[in-house]
C-alpha cells in the first residue's frame, strides 16, 4: 500500500541526523506536496475539455432534416442542423402536456372518466380505450408519453383546472418561461400541424423535462399494462421507442411523434459517457431513421465518428432540404 505523502515526508526527516540535509529534504517534500495538489486540482476541468475537443462537425452525418445535440451539464450545442427553422413537431408536443400536468400538482392517484367529448377533440385520434372507463391520471400521463396515447394526453388537457384551454394557454406560457421563442402549442396530443417549434427550443423543453422524476420514469416504461375501471379491462402498451429495451442506452426521457408534416420524430435525453445529452431529431424518413440518427449521434461523440446513413433516408433528407 502506498503511503501518504505527507508520512512520507514525516519518516524521511525522521531518519536524517544532519541540519542541512534535512532543510533539503524539507524543501523537496514541501515542493512533491504542491505539486501533487496542483495536478490533481487540474484533472476536473481536463476531462469536462476533452469530451468536446475530440468532435469534429464533418464527421457526423444524420438522416434527420433538423437536429440539435446539446450537453446538458455544460449548456452546449454540440451539433445542429437547421436547428432555428420552425417546423410542425407531433407527439413530441406530449413534453410539454406532461410538464404543465406535474406542475399543475393535481393528483396523479385520481381517477379520471374518458368521456364523449373529449374523444372527439380530433378527428384523426385513434384510442382503444373504452368511452367512460376510467383510469389515474398518473397512468394516463405514462400512456401519454410511453405510448404516445392521443386520448390520454386530450383527457388530461381536459380535466386541468380551468378545463382544455386553460392547459393550452399554460403550455404556451410555459414555452415562454423556457424562452422557446419559436414555439407554439394549440392542442395536448400534437395531431395538429399547427404545434410548431424548432430543434433548438425543443433542446430546452427536453432539458427541462429531463428534471421531472415522472417524465423520467413514465416516458422509459418499456412496458405496460393499464387496469381500467368502469368497466373494469385491461391494455397492454409498448414503448414507441425500441432503444429503451437495449442494454447499451441509458436513456433518461424519450418521445417520439409522426403525422405526415412532420415526418419521423425523436426527442430525448440519454447518458453518454458520464453526460445527460439532449438528442433532437425531427422530420426523418420511416421508422428506423430517428432510431439510427440516435445510434449515429451516440457513435460520433463516442467515437469521433457517425458513419454513413442509407440511401433511402438520404435522398428523403435532400429533398426536403431543396424545400427549406
Amino acid at each position: 500500500m502506498r503511503l501518504p505523502t505527507i508520512f512520507v515526508f514525516h519518516a524521511t526527516l525522521q531518519s536524517i541526523s544532519n541540519s542541512t540535509i534535512k532543510s533539503f529534504v524539507l524543501l523537496l517534500c514541501l515542493s512533491s506536496i504542491f505539486y501533487s495538489l496542483h495536478t490533481q486540482a487540474q484533472i476536473p476541468s481536463v476531462t469536462k475539455q476533452s469530451f468536446n475537443a475530440k468532435l469534429d462537425r464533418s464527421k457526423i452525418q444524420l438522416g434527420s432534416v433538423h437536429a440539435a445535440v446539446v450537453d446538458i451539464e455544460q449548456q452546449g450545442t454540440l451539433y445542429s442542423k437547421n436547428a432555428d427553422i420552425t417546423v410542425p413537431i407531433a407527439s413530441i408536443t406530449k413534453l410539454m402536456t406532461a410538464v404543465v400536468v406535474l406542475e399543475s400538482n393535481q393528483p396523479l392517484n385520481e381517477y379520471i372518466v374518458v368521456n364523449k367529448r373529449q374523444n372527439q377533440s380530433n378527428k384523426n385520434a385513434y384510442s382503444r380505450i373504452r368511452l367512460e372507463s376510467k383510469l389515474s391520471r398518473g397512468n394516463l400521463l405514462r400512456l401519454a408519453l410511453m405510448s404516445s396515447e392521443n386520448l390520454s394526453a386530450t383527457v388530461l388537457a381536459s380535466n386541468y383546472s380551468g378545463g382544455h384551454k386553460q392547459f393550452i394557454k399554460a403550455m404556451n406560457q410555459k414555452a415562454k418561461e423556457l424562452e422557446m421563442h419559436n414555439t407554439q402549442f394549440v392542442d395536448a396530443n400534437g395531431l395538429s400541424p399547427k404545434n410548431i417549434s424548432t430543434a433548438a427550443d425543443l433542446a430546452r423543453l427536453a432539458t427541462a423535462a429531463s428534471t421531472y422524476q415522472q417524465i423520467r420514469m413514465y416516458s422509459t416504461t418499456p412496458t405496460y399494462t393499464a387496469n381500467f375501471k368502469n368497466p373494469r379491462y385491461r391494455l397492454g402498451y409498448s414503448n414507441t421507442n425500441p432503444l429503451v429495451h437495449r442494454d447499451n442506452w441509458n436513456i433518461l426521457i424519450t418521445k417520439t411523434g409522426y403525422i405526415h408534416e412532420a415526418g419521423r420524430c425523436l426527442v430525448m435525453v440519454a447518458n453518454i459517457e458520464g453526460r445527460s445529452i439532449a438528442f433532437v431529431l425531427l422530420n426523418s424518413f420511416g421508422k428506423r431513421t430517428p432510431i439510427g440518427d440516435a445510434g449515429r449521434v451516440k457513435r460520433w461523440l463516442t467515437t469521433g465518428s457517425s458513419g454513413p446513413i442509407i440511401g433511402a433516408a438520404l435522398k428523403y433528407e435532400q429533398e426536403k432540404l431543396k424545400q427549406l
